[in-house]
């Protein structure tokens, strides 16, 4: 029995890869840890901040410092792949990735944990494009639709799965355990991926477009700390820096593309209706998905005073809707096409925000239930035939590169979901809270001090609770009750945030649904177009 899986798929006799279904697992594997790398940080933040001193500022860039390089690396690291191996992406993108965590479980400053975040950036920005392009390599063209729908759904269970993996580790351990969760699963999955996932590279691709890469690396980089810093910073002049070093840099990829003979993406893609919509669909289903799990978390925590572990577990209804979505869709695709499929899914989206818009002071856990059950089935429903079309778009040279607009589209639309209705969710519970406790005497810089978060506005009620307990029986009464008064105003401030925030969100969902409608092509028409260029089975080496 070989140790090492060194045959390429091309080479094998009898049919497809037997061990297909068990590379999937590794792949998959790969897959999770790397999103439960930002889902996890939602619930180990409070510990982190207080153990380390962070200020918003600080907390902000910790969860980002992941983001910027993942997103701004992953067309060049995709192009590199398919050039010398996937497979050699993959596993070089998990030893990042697990040395990154390793720092970061060891750092004992807000500096130490950012720099530990962006190596995990990097190594994510490998693995995420070599994940897809394996599997396309992998799978026969008859079977990968099948494959897409589990690689869809692990992705939706990490989302889930994150909080409640954190929670149950902060129950008994400090939040550098989070980080150090990361380490034996890393080491497994490389040991999968020499043993069980086959090497893969492209038959032919000349040299690499490195200008074009290194420009997108700019345009895209400049454009998610831009998504950060403005929303949440304010438009300063890094922010008006980073907008103009985006446009210009989007300007000058998309010339450069045009004109070069083998360009690292060719940008005339983009003209095909399937295509644009397809990543369209990705980019605003995420900017949803990622901003609504931003608030809810915070809603479940800080609100209704679950604890991280409880706040992971009442999580899980979205992650098993998203697998009786991801098996509606294997059924329904093949059947409606992938326009309907993927349009019942962006609308089932606007519905489950639409249904927290009736979320209030009173509401408790049982009314957040069917919007996350309803938000599970759309994750599964929609994003399995765009990942699917997107690279079904790309020939076996290019797989790595497929992989890497998929993933790029879904980091953007989650890195602007969090800004703007992040952006959204803070002026909006800013002006609740201020409207709340008008008349009670609260000091100015005590209600600035509160307007700043939910976590702050409660710390702030507590304190006024502690002065209670240290004060004359006169007085502690009076204290006493203007403590539970602001407690109540920053619940009731904050759901009313959280309700204004999803009606803003589901506004944009159902704007975008209309758009992502108009360009996807219907059954027929799409059926057409393949049986004019002969639906041709890429060739894998």
């Amino acid at each position: 029995m070989r140790l090492v899986m060194n045959e390429p798929v091309e080479r094998m006799e009898g049919g497809p890869y037997a061990k297909r279904w068990w590379a999937l697992l590794v792949l998959c594997l790969s897959l999770l840890i790397i999103v439960m790398a930002n889902t996890a940080l939602t619930v180990a933040a409070p510990d982190m901040t207080q153990d380390l001193g962070l200020t918003s500022s600080d907390l902000q860039w910790v969860i980002d410092g992941y983001t910027v390089p993942y997103a701004a690396l992953m067309l060049l690291l995709g192009a590199i792949g398919d050039k010398y191996s996937r497979r050699g992406a993959l596993v070089l993108g998990l030893v990042v990735f697990g040395a990154g965590s390793v720092a970061g479980s060891l750092v004992d400053s807000s500096t130490g944990v950012i720099a530990a975040r962006a190596v995990m950036g990097v190594g994510a920005a490998m693995i995420m494009p070599a994940t897809l392009s394996l599997l396309a390599a992998t799978f026969p063209r008859a079977e990968r639709a099948k494959a897409i729908v589990l690689w869809t759904a692990t992705a939706g269970l990490a989302i889930a799965a994150g909080p409640l993996v954190a929670g149950a580790l902060l129950e008994n351990h400090g939040w550098s355990s989070t980080f150090l969760i990361n380490v034996p699963v890393a080491a497994l999955a490389i040991v999968g991926a020499f043993t069980l996932v086959p090497p893969s590279k492209a038959a032919r691709h000349g040299r690499i477009d490195y200008v074009g890469g290194l420009l997108s690396v700019v345009w895209t980089g400049a454009l998610v700390y831009m998504i950060i810093q403005g929303p949440h910073f304010g438009w300063d002049a890094k922010a008006v820096a980073a907008a103009v070093v985006a446009g210009a840099g989007l300007v000058a990829f998309v010339a450069w593309e045009l004109r070069h003979p083998r360009p690292v993406l060719d940008v005339r893609r983009f003209l095909d209706r399937g295509f644009a919509g397809s990543n369209l669909a990705v980019a605003l289903f995420f900017l949803a998905v990622f901003g609504a799990f931003y608030y809810l978390t915070q809603h479940l925590q800080f609100v209704l005073g679950y604890d991280p572990f409880d706040t992971g577990v009442r999580m899980l209804p979205l992650a098993g809707a998203v697998f009786v979505g991801s098996a509606l869709t294997g059924f329904l695709t093949p059947r409606l096409g992938m326009k309907v499929t993927v349009t019942a899914g962006m609308a089932l989206g606007t519905l489950a925000l639409a249904l927290l818009t009736r979320v209030d002071a009173a509401s408790a856990y049982g009314d957040f239930v069917a919007p996350l059950v309803v938000l599970g089935v759309a994750i599964g429903l929609a994003l399995s035939p765009c990942t699917d079309a997107i690279m079904g778009a790309f020939p076996e040279a290019e797989l790595g590169v497929g992989g890497a607009v998929n993933d790029t589209s879904l980091e953007l639309g989650g890195s602007l979901g969090i800004a703007l209705l992040g952006s959204v969710l803070a002026s909006s519970y800013s002006s609740h809270l201020a409207d709340a406790t008008e008349g009670s005497g609260l000091p100015a810089s005590a209600l600035a001090t509160a307007q700043d978060s939910v976590g702050a506005g409660y710390a702030v009620a507590h304190g006024i609770g502690e002065q209670a307990a240290h004060a004359a029986p006169a007085q502690a009464a009076q204290l006493a009750e203007g403590a539970r008064r602001m407690t109540d105003a920053v619940g009731s401030a904050f759901a009313d945030a959280v309700a204004h925030t999803s009606l803003v969100g589901a506004a944009m969902l159902a704007v975008g649904t209309v758009l992502v409608a108009a360009l996807l092509p219907g059954r027929k028409a799409r059926t057409e177009a393949e049986a004019e260029t002969g639906d041709r089975e890429p060739v894998r080496v």
